[in-house]
């Protein structure tokens, strides 16, 4: 049986009280574990605004490093209190950042960003947090070893930005580099190209680079710890008493992933699926001492009495409708869409079309991009092109979505009753998701009146 992969946010490394936690946690697992960091609170953000001043001549390469290192000196004074300890991190840490320089340096000379040295500079968010928690580690009598994904030999696709690990070439380095009889703590959020450039795995790609380190050293399990209940049936911030879900496929969690829940990553749910490798999320404030899943993730279902488990939203998306009386039967329009979409690196989120109009959904980062482009086309049955921008899109997620007649009627029924108007449906795209679209200043009712129909509150 193989080790189990851990992973670890950013959030969880506020203060000495939740580091503390954490090596509680470690402690209770009582075996070797891999441990996948993502960058301390805030880091990230800091690396994205210092690279575009110095892409805009707004401040040099020395202040970023030098605003670094004070940044995450601060960080470490927080969650380790031996001086002696904390000094020899202090030069570890310089040399690290110092790596930097030559990146920011580029950046200043040319006055752009290339897309390969934003992703290596912003892998560092990451290589700092794993240099850190490795020394605290040490520091609390654990035996560590930091490994990077270089290291290690996680390799990608190469796409920058949003790359993809190839699991069959990653595999065997990743088992051989990963196989001594102690804790390995890995910096998340990228990996490398064969050519050995850095590509980063999307932001918030840390759960998919413990998901594919899982499937590469055919891990026990992966465990994501994060400071929520573990997956629910709505969002508390709007549902009065939503329920933890004890157990969900990985569909279902794709599914909720891709509209609007924030527990893990979209991609985290596709390397392990392949084994069927569980997933157990596990809510850090409420440890106790044991390790307790509060949700497990994996491959066998059930089908719930009222069917749907969970109601989710996302406002991160547009629409662009093109729009004509032969939209729907004119050959070849989707294929000049989609291609001239493809070459712009711009990602379709769904497609529905009808006779006299093709949805088009995009995140909404990406949406006036698309509009450009799809302007830009000379598409002749097209009369006008629209842009929903202001929407929220709810999905209503469970296994049996589809072998078990009413659900949609319930759904929108429940919608209905509270006199709001839908603007686009889709249904049977997937077998465990009906979503919709509504004007976003509704979603607040809406979303509560979906839960209300199946869970009574």
């Amino acid at each position: 049986m193989g080790k189990i992969v851990v992973k670890f946010g950013g959030s969880n490394f506020k203060n000495k009280e939740d580091v503390a936690k954490l090596l509680k946690i470690i402690g209770a697992y009582g075996e070797p574990i891999v441990i996948v960091v993502s960058a301390f609170y805030g880091i990230t953000d800091f690396l994205i605004s210092s690279i575009n001043r110095v892409s805009k001549r707004e401040m040099d390469a020395e202040n970023v490093l030098s605003k670094l290192f004070e940044v995450s000196k601060g960080v470490i004074d927080t969650l380790i209190a031996e001086e002696s300890i904390k000094d020899e991190i202090y030069d570890r840490l310089r040399e690290r950042i110092s790596e930097l320089k030559k990146y920011l340096m580029g950046i200043h000379y040319l006055e752009e960003i290339p897309d390969f040295v934003y992703d290596s500079v912003l892998s560092y968010g990451e290589r700092i947090s794993s240099l850190v928690f490795s020394a605290i580690l040490k520091e609390h009598g654990f035996s560590c070893e930091e490994k990077l994904p270089e290291e290690i030999g996680l390799l990608t696709d190469g796409e920058f930005g949003n790359a993809t690990v190839d699991l069959v070439k990653s595999e065997k380095n990743v088992k051989e580099n990963l196989s001594g009889e102690t804790i390995y703590v890995i910096p998340g959020f990228y990996g490398v190209s064969e050519v050995g450039k850095v590509t980063l795995l999307g932001r918030g790609g840390s759960d998919y680079s413990a998901s594919a380190i899982a499937y590469c050293i055919n891990a026990k399990c992966l465990d994501v710890w994060k400071d929520v209940p573990g997956f629910m049936s709505g969002d508390p911030k709007i549902i009065k008493s939503p329920i933890t879900i004890s157990r969900l496929t990985y569909t279902e969690v794709a599914e909720l992933s891709y509209f609007g829940a924030k527990i893990l990553h979209q991609r985290t749910v596709e390397p392990v699926m392949f084994k069927k490798i569980p997933i157990r999320v596990l809510d850090i404030s409420g440890f106790k001492g044991e390790i307790r899943p509060v949700t497990i993730i994996g491959d066998e279902g059930y089908v719930k009495k009222a069917v749907v488990k969970s109601v989710t939203y996302t406002h991160d998306v547009g629409v662009i409708q093109l729009i004509g009386p032969g939209v729907g039967i004119k050959p070849g329009i989707l294929a000049k869409v989609t291609s001239a979409l493809n070459k712009s690196k711009i990602n379709i989120k769904s497609v529905i079309t009808s006779q006299t109009c093709i949805d088009i959904l995009f995140d909404k980062s990406d949406l006036e991009a698309a509009y450009r482009v799809l302007k830009g086309l000379d598409l002749h049955a097209v009369d006008e092109i629209a842009v929903l921008d202001n929407i929220c899109l709810i999905a209503a997620v469970g296994e049996g979505m589809l072998e078990y007649p009413g659900v949609a009627s319930r759904i929108f029924s429940a919608v209905a009753r509270e006199g709001i108007n839908v603007l686009i449906i889709s249904t049977g795209a997937s077998s465990v998701a009906i979503y919709f679209a509504i004007d976003k200043k509704d979603y607040e009712k809406a979303v509560p009146a979906v839960h209300r129909e199946f869970f009574g509150k």
